[in-house]
């Protein structure tokens, strides 16, 4: 078959592209495809935005795919052309990449939540949904708690797609009991690099359901998936609590992770140079007991929070909180609870987001800096980058809590430190616009510079987590015993590198042989 036979056979009725004069014209090799309608100058330029508002990569052409045919038919023409083009295509979710690893350009991008696909709901003896890669966890949310019914990990902010956030893992507190996203998954519906539709799961087509699962964006472009549920909680306690030792603090979080009696939700944050911070708490918490916490004095101090969730029963939440909390060692003046809905807390980080959004606060650059420390080298990395290089957390939320790595199917492409217990540590910064401060794009971007740099001449063994390099080899370095497996997939998936261009892990218009 032609490509004049393809193209005629899978016209793009009910697709549109974009392009504008200010960018490349869409090819030649495009336009035979009968991608219908022209869309303003504004849709190419919001394609080479994302969340991290560092990169901007203008493409050619950007796809409003209205079923999975639009995007397998796109891919599979540009395949054709092989090393003749130097078409690539990017997968765009909600354009929360950090480093533009949803651009592509010159190429195509295509927005996935253009595709609307039906939620199927199972509520056997393992409940599970069918949903879209293009559809946000929040609107899963929503919908499955309709059938009483929840997904079991999530991500700490929900307004991302299940497509991008399979790709990379998926992580929030929940990740020490349930591991990340990726790891409750039972079926994916996958294109190619070649334009092939491929079903594939645990017992079919394996090895490209690993490779996905984390995988970057490398193999294929997630269409649907298949994700495991579970009994949904109505309510949750929500609590805060401080520590101004770092040992205590970590002793705590990996007792808490480490037993089968536990709370749902465990995060961390490093607390620094906050004035008021248990005032700041009271709009959402209530203080256990309000005269000692008001005599509470942060000024000038590391501190560290812990933040744990219980599903509620209220039969017997209270009693067991208490006795999870006795066996804890923070500030006893500091213990902040709060009683609201599994729907209010999951979604607590939009709350944020619309008030940011208030100050003109929220569309700025985040220069965010996501790592997996080895628990046997995190108190030398706190040493070094709490206590020396970060002078305040006043430019963004900095987490830390540890996970699991048993949790973790070490037959993704995802790759994690090797230890039993890691923590995630994320520097998840603001930049102020133009300011050429602390709170600057320039600084920040230099401070993560200069961490990166100390965990690799420590050799502390840290892996990033959403990662970012602009050399093959330092993927490879990333990647460890894993990189042969990672290349030998690319070659069989996507041996003409047209997929996530933005990652920089290969170059297009090379055959892997």
């Amino acid at each position: 078959m032609n490509r004049n036979d393809l193209c005629y056979n899978h016209p793009f009725v009910t697709s549109t592209v974009s392009s504008h004069s200010g960018s490349p014209n869409i090819p030649a090799s495009l336009e035979k495809l009968r991608l219908d309608g022209y869309l303003s100058s504004k849709n190419i330029a919001h394609a080479s935005n994302d969340f991290g508002n560092i990169y901007h990569h203008m493409p050619s052409a950007v796809l409003y795919p209205k079923s999975v045919s639009d995007i397998s038919s796109t891919i599979k023409h540009i395949f054709d052309m092989g090393s003749t083009s130097d078409l690539t295509v990017a997968a765009r979710g909600h354009a929360h990449s950090l480093q533009g690893q949803a651009q592509a350009h010159q190429g195509v991008v295509i927005n996935m939540e253009s595709l609307k696909q039906e939620m199927y709901f199972h509520k056997g003896e393992f409940p599970y949904v069918d949903v879209s890669g293009g559809e946000l966890w929040i609107n899963i949310l929503h919908e499955s708690l309709k059938h009483g019914l929840a997904p079991k990990s999530w991500t700490d902010y929900l307004y991302l797609t299940v497509g991008g956030t399979l790709s990379n893992a998926g992580v929030s507190g929940q990740a020490f009991r349930h591991g990340p996203q990726i790891n409750n998954v039972y079926r994916l519906e996958v294109v190619t690099g070649r334009g092939e539709l491929i079903t594939c799961s645990e017992s079919q087509n394996a090895d490209l359901f690993y490779g996905v699962l984390g995988g970057l964006g490398q193999f294929g472009i997630i269409t649907r998936a298949r994700i495991s549920l579970e009994p949904a909680p109505l309510m949750v306690k929500w609590i805060r609590v401080l520590y101004s030792d770092f040992s205590t603090f970590t002793k705590d979080q990996e007792h808490l992770i480490s037993s089968e009696d536990t709370f749902d939700y465990i995060e961390g944050l490093v607390i620094k140079n906050r004035t008021g911070l248990l005032n700041n708490w009271r709009s959402s918490f209530n203080p256990k007991d309000p005269v000692q916490a008001s005599q509470f004095n942060s000024d000038g101090k590391t501190l560290f929070c812990l933040e744990i969730v219980k599903y509620f029963d209220p039969e017997e939440t209270a009693k067991k909180i208490d006795r999870l909390l006795s066996d804890l060692s923070y500030i006893q003046s500091t213990l902040f609870l709060s009683e609201v809905s599994y729907a209010e807390f999951l979604d607590r980080v939009h709350t944020s987001e619309l008030k940011l959004r208030e100050k003109g606060l929220w569309d700025v650059h985040h220069p965010w800096l996501n790592l997996q420390i080895p628990k046997s080298r995190i108190h030398e990395f706190a040493e070094i980058v709490f206590g020396k290089f970060l002078t305040d957390s006043s430019t963004g939320p900095i987490l830390i809590y540890p996970v699991n790595k048993s949790k973790w199917n070490n037959k993704t492409s995802m790759v994690t430190p090797d230890e039993e217990i890691f923590y995630l540590v994320a520097f998840l910064s603001s930049a102020i616009p133009y300011s050429t401060g602390k709170d600057g794009l320039g600084h920040i971007l230099n401070q993560n510079k200069r961490i990166v740099d100390f965990c690799e001449t420590a050799l502390l063994g840290v892996k990033q987590y959403v990662p970012h390099y602009t050399t093959q080899e330092e993927w490879q370095t990333h990647f460890g015993p894993q990189w042969d497996v990672f290349v030998r997939r690319k070659s069989q998936y996507d041996p003409f590198a047209i997929l996530a261009p933005g990652q920089r892990i290969f170059q297009k218009a090379r055959a892997f042989s």
